[in-house]
């Protein structure tokens, strides 16, 4: 069972960086912020991330996916804090 608190915890720090990725930032904010995320991936919850992931190694830390990484992250932390 993934801890809540842990899911919340992430819910937030990528949902505040989201949002700034999203927005009219500049390609060195988005640079950073990708950069942030995977920091954050590699020590984040491994049953958290493992379930995030499905597996895939890459995911949340490769530049040609993280738009769709970090969305999809975001919709099953929601769905996973929603229960």
């Amino acid at each position: 069972m993934i801890d809540r608190n842990r899911v919340e915890q992430a819910y937030c720090f990528f949902h505040q960086k989201w949002k700034v990725y999203s927005g009219k930032s500049s390609e060195t904010q988005r640079d950073d912020i990708e950069y942030a995320i995977s920091s954050y991936v590699d020590v984040m919850d491994t049953d958290l991330y493992a379930h995030l992931s499905g597996g895939n190694p890459s995911f949340l830390r490769e530049h040609v996916s993280f738009t769709e990484d970090i969305v999809h992250a975001l919709e099953m932390m929601g769905n996973l804090l929603r229960q």
